[in-house]
């Protein structure tokens, strides 16, 4: 496919009978290449980010959008080609290097000390004096939140600090470092509607200021929203750029995939539905004594998606660890499993595996893909054995099985590796989330929970969960579907639990209510109501 035709974007429209001057490129990557165990994840890419403007790139997982950046971030180095900032060829070997160009990057997985406050870490790493005036740094901290719009307390702890905290301290870290070329990969991946709102203020404002922002994200919504062009990625290669303002999302989606993709979600209509899960009086106590779930009460059926709806830390992650026997309970908890042929069970107090014995058909998709539902050390063949080596009899374990199950699932979820023997945690953050979805969807469970199941999926990979959710529905199946995207939820639940600070704000039907109405439950300002 030809290289889509780059056009530049004007931030400030031309003066009347004078032609607007064009804008000069920040950054030129010309012929990058990288190689991983001779497989091309990044194929002679050509690619230039303007001064002042805000460019969305956008590519399926595994696609190597965070591959190019970490080259011009310096976490890797190019195999072939070369780069250019204002003009000037450069040779970047280290993330210092990066910096002194002016290059910062934000990544997914914070890169703070917890027991720091806001301005140790900004200053951490630096070659500051051995007398450093920590006054200084705070009056300097503040003079970039109030240029740019952050809220941020340079006394404030690391490890008191929201999800969105934590993110804002490290932009204005490499902002304090001089950076006027900013990366952020997957930003709004954890934040509230209300956060995203915010920060997309603070990435007009530096814009404004000159700065030349990447965001790499998978939410289409967004980049027509915040972004002035977007490039796209597919396998490796550049396909092209084009105007945010002169596209749309069934267009940017075709060129990630490579050919037409629906972006309808269906929604059957539930039937044969029974009562499959009943949480009554559910409270939570973490080991800090702090209150984590209060009193929650609800039913999940199956035949039904039930959406789980909440700021970040509202109990979601502790509500699924309940029921899958991860976490303990506070005395009058009551967790009820009804299997198929009407029996029932308490799953209150049950570990993992005696909850398996009791014959219950259990899928948990958890929020900690490497933590928790995969062990990064081994291939997926060995991440499939780990649901089912308990079911051979004698000493060898048949890996015939497994190994089946991990070529289907990389077949049909197209998992980008470069070979079955390759450890899971050397792949990409899409890659392995397919790999654990695929496991679980595959043990044709009776009751399927996920946690965030698309965080960080490209758009392609994201419909065929949606559509494996939903054939999960048809046959049965009780699933409760955690998510962050508003949209998403109204679109693909029948219910939507609202928690709001540990507690149910409301229990609303997906096909009726709107995302103002859940969004205001998610701060308890809406009305509650009742299942």
């Amino acid at each position: 496919m030809e290289k889509a035709k780059v056009t530049t974007v004007q931030n400030e429209p031309a003066a009347e009978g004078r032609e607007a001057p064009e804008r000069k490129p920040a950054v030129e990557l010309i012929g990058l290449t990288k190689y991983f165990r001779s497989i091309p994840v990044n194929d002679n890419i050509d690619m230039s980010i303007y001064k002042g403007e805000i460019l969305s790139l956008l590519g399926e997982n595994g696609s190597g959008k965070t591959t190019l950046m970490n080259m011009l971030s310096g976490i890797y180095f190019p195999d072939a080609g070369h780069i250019r900032v204002n003009g000037k060829p450069v040779v970047i070997n280290s993330p210092k290097d990066a910096l002194d160009l002016h290059i910062g990057m934000i990544h997914q997985h914070f890169k703070l000390v917890d027991v720091l406050t806001a301005a140790e870490n900004v200053v951490l790493g630096l070659n500051e004096s051995f007398r450093l005036n920590l006054r200084s740094v705070k009056r300097e901290v503040e003079a970039i939140c109030q240029r740019y719009g952050f809220e941020v307390d340079p006394d404030k702890k690391v490890y008191d600090m929201s999800v969105s905290e934590k993110q804002t301290l490290e932009i204005v870290k490499v902002l304090y470092r001089g950076a006027d070329i900013l990366i952020l990969d997957e930003p709004t991946a954890v934040l509230t509607p209300q956060e995203t709102k915010r920060l997309f203020e603070v990435m007009r404002n530096m814009k404004r200021d000159g700065k030349s922002i990447v965001i790499i994200t998978h939410k289409l919504h967004e980049v027509m929203e915040i972004s002035d062009r977007v490039a796209v990625l597919r396998k490796g290669k550049y396909v092209g750029d084009i105007e945010t303002a002169k596209t749309s999302p069934q267009e940017l989606t075709d060129m990630m995939v490579g050919r037409s993709v629906s972006l309808n979600i269906e929604r059957p209509e539930p039937h044969d539905v029974r009562e499959c899960l009943r949480v009554e009086h559910l409270s939570v106590t973490d080991a800090d004594g702090v209150r984590k779930l209060d009193d929650v009460s609800f039913k999940a059926y199956g035949g039904e998606i039930l959406g789980v709806a909440g700021i970040s830390g509202s109990g979601q992650k502790e509500l699924l660890e309940v029921v899958a026997g991860l976490q303990g309970a506070e005395p009058g908890s009551v967790v009820i499993y009804t299997d198929r042929d009407g029996r029932t069970s308490s799953l209150i107090g049950k570990t993992p595996m005696e909850i398996k014995k009791l014959g219950v058909h259990l899928a948990f998709v958890p929020e900690d893909r490497l933590g928790m539902g995969l062990v990064g050390d081994l291939d997926i063949a060995d991440n499939m054995l780990i649901r089912t080596y308990t079911e051979g009899g004698g000493i060898f374990v048949n890996m015939k099985k497994p190994r089946k199950l991990a070529e289907e699932i990389v077949e049909e979820f197209e998992v980008v590796t470069p070979d079955m023997l390759t450890p899971v945690r050397k792949l990409s953050g899409g890659n392995v989330q397919k790999v654990l979805v695929g496991r679980e969807i595959s043990g044709e469970p009776s009751l399927l929970m996920s946690a965030y199941a698309v965080r960080g999926l490209d758009i392609n990979t994201s419909y065929t969960i949606y559509r494996l959710m939903n054939e999960q529905k048809e046959k049965g199946t009780a699933v409760i579907y955690v998510g962050e995207d508003l949209d998403v939820l109204l679109e693909l639940c029948d219910r939507i639990l609202v928690l709001c600070g540990g507690r149910v704000s409301g229990i609303v039907e997906g096909r009726k209510t709107t995302k103002e109405e859940v969004g205001l439950m998610m701060t308890h300002v809406g009305a509650v109501r009742a299942e």
